[in-house]
This record gives C-alpha cells, sequence and structure tokens, in this order.
C-alpha cells in the first residue's frame, strides 16, 4: 500500500512539472534523455531490439486510456521501433479488448530481459523541429537495450490510423467467447450514446474542458429522427439508448417506437453493444468514439471532435445541430 502511495505521489509530482513546463522552449531539457543526446559519442547499431511504449493513464475513463495506448501504438510504428504493452489499469480492460495478447510486455522485458525505461517528452506530431529532436534522443540510445516511454497523454489526433489492428485485436480475442448480447438479429439496431454524468456536472461548475463535450438532447433527437426516416434496411428498427442518469431526463426520446433506455448497464457491455450495432450514433465523447473505431457498422458522429474520423462511406459526419447529408444515408443499404 505505502509502495502504491508512493508512486501515485510521485506521478502526480511529475505531471505538476510536465505541466508547467511544457508551455516553454525548455521543457525537454527536464528530461535526462535530452542530455543524453548532448555526449560526444557515436554509438553503433548492434542489431538490439528497442521498444516503444505509452501508459494508459490510470486516472482516466477507458476511452482516455485507450487512446493513450493506441498512441504508443502508432508512434512505435511511425519511429520503426517494436511496440510494448503497457496495460491498463483495470486489467479486465486489457482481457476484453485484446490489447497485450501477442504483444511483449513492458513489464517483461524490463524484469526478464534487461531493457531499461526511458522517458521521453510531449511532442507535437505535425511539427518537424520536435520529431527530430525525439529521434535524435532514439539515436543516442540506439545501442543500448532501452524501452522509449512516451510522456502521459502523448496525443495522436488520427486515432484511425491503426483501425484495423485494433479491430483484429478485439474480434479475435480470447474474451469474445464470453460475449452476451441483448441486440436481436431480426431488427435492425441502432445504439446511441449520450454523454451525461461528469459532463452533467461540468456545467453547473463551468468546467471549459466539460463544456465543449456537453450536446443537448435536442442534438442526439434530431439525429436519430434523420436516421429513422433515412435509414434503407428490410428489419424493423430497435433503439438502444446509453447514457447515466434517469428516464425522465431523456423525455424527448418517448416518441421513437421500440427504444430501449440502457441505463445501468456496466460499461464493458455498453461498450460491447456500440461496438456491434448495425448502426451507432457517436457524442463528443472518446468512450462512443473507440467503440466506433472498433465496429463495422455504420457511424455517425459530432462534426466537431479532436480526433479524426476515417474516410469511409459509412462513416457520417453531422452539424451542431444534429444534420448531416441524408443522401449518404439513403445509398446505404443495410
Amino acid at each position: 500500500m505505502m509502495v502504491d502511495f508512493l508512486n501515485k505521489t510521485k506521478r502526480k509530482l511529475w505531471a505538476k512539472v510536465v505541466e508547467k513546463s511544457k508551455i516553454n522552449s525548455w521543457y525537454p531539457t527536464i528530461y535526462r534523455a535530452y542530455w543524453f543526446t548532448k555526449l560526444k559519442h557515436k554509438p553503433s547499431h548492434n542489431g538490439v531490439v528497442q521498444y516503444f511504449t505509452a501508459i494508459p493513464n490510470p486516472g482516466a475513463g477507458i476511452g482516455h486510456q485507450m487512446a493513450n495506448w493506441i498512441a504508443g501504438y502508432w508512434f512505435a510504428q511511425q519511429f520503426g521501433l517494436q511496440f510494448a504493452h503497457t496495460p491498463f489499469s483495470n486489467p479486465r480492460w486489457d482481457a476484453f479488448l485484446g490489447f497485450g495478447e501477442n504483444e511483449i510486455s513492458v513489464a517483461d522485458l524490463i524484469h526478464a530481459q534487461g531493457y531499461k525505461k526511458v522517458r521521453i517528452p510531449l511532442f507535437d506530431e505535425n511539427k518537424d523541429a520536435e520529431i527530430e529532436q525525439i529521434k535524435k534522443i532514439f539515436e543516442a540510445y540506439r545501442a543500448q537495450k532501452v524501452v522509449f516511454v512516451a510522456e502521459q497523454d502523448q496525443f495522436y489526433h488520427d486515432q484511425f490510423g491503426v483501425q484495423e489492428a485494433l479491430q483484429d485485436k478485439f474480434h479475435n480475442a480470447k474474451s469474445r467467447k464470453d460475449d452476451a448480447l441483448v441486440f436481436d438479429s431480426n431488427y435492425f439496431n441502432i445504439a446511441i450514446h449520450v454523454r451525461r454524468g461528469d459532463i452533467t456536472i461540468g456545467q453547473l461548475n463551468k468546467n471549459p474542458n466539460l463544456l465543449m463535450r456537453w450536446q443537448d438532447n435536442d442534438y442526439f433527437v434530431n439525429t436519430l429522427t434523420k436516421v429513422v426516416a433515412n435509414v434503407k434496411t428490410d428489419k424493423p428498427l430497435k433503439i438502444y439508448l446509453f447514457s447515466q442518469g434517469k428516464r425522465a431526463d431523456f423525455p424527448e426520446f418517448e416518441q421513437f417506437e421500440n427504444l430501449v433506455f440502457c441505463l445501468d448497464m456496466g460499461a464493458q457491455d455498453s461498450f460491447l453493444h456500440m461496438v456491434y450495432a448495425d448502426l451507432l450514433i457517436t457524442s463528443k465523447s472518446s468512450f462512443s468514439y473507440k467503440p466506433a473505431l472498433l465496429g463495422k457498422g455504420m457511424v455517425i458522429s459530432p462534426e466537431n471532435f479532436w480526433h479524426g474520423y476515417p474516410k469511409s462511406d459509412t462513416w457520417i459526419r453531422a452539424t451542431e445541430a444534429g444534420d448531416f447529408n441524408t443522401d449518404i444515408l439513403k445509398a446505404y443499404r443495410a
């Protein structure tokens, strides 16, 4: 318990140092790796395999943690390094997602193979100078058994860059044998995620980070109304609303037939159903964006979001009012 407390305290203190420093030009100098590049040495490449990892933020939700993990997976490829798996704060998510299966773990590299961790500074993926600085770090260590660790919450915008690999991991995970869906295959199953919970509180305390994530019920009703009127399918429609709160919080949805309120369903079951929906309406939330990446049905998402969307005929962007080009939906035969 004391070790966990000390580690948590160290993480918090370091996070504060990074937060205060990262806006300054001297920010990289707080890293030992930066100074290692200044040594007058030119190590020859001795064939050692090096790794890259990112740590899922233990204090964040699963969508956020997945974004961290995906960033590690993506940047390992971009930098020509091997990927090493760092588990989620709750190991049930590793098994559920298939993240870690057929991947070497950081723990194994450190404890069994003699590797050491080297933390690297945050960098902007769109700034060549910052990328070159990171590459200098890799070059300086190229003869050593190293796992490069991305700074906490290293950003990667286009999370769909590894979508195919993510889908393969999820759909072939050992845990798929335990999946239990309430969807009825005789229906065209529509899932809609209305983010509430933390952002509801954010409306009261005017937290700007949470205010930007808020969408009124009207947005979702407008989007859903257009879907119901224009989707082409031979099956009757069934709608599943995933959110938090009480049914009385969503009176605008009572107009829809075959509507099922999923307000008490657990996080993994909700996530699973969003993956397997025939059509998913996401909110401004990583919790529904990630199932959209893993799923293979149609997706309608708000156009203003902090991650990119894949260019696909089955992925539609809606305006802030919930409007979208219904011709795209009409052209798709479900």
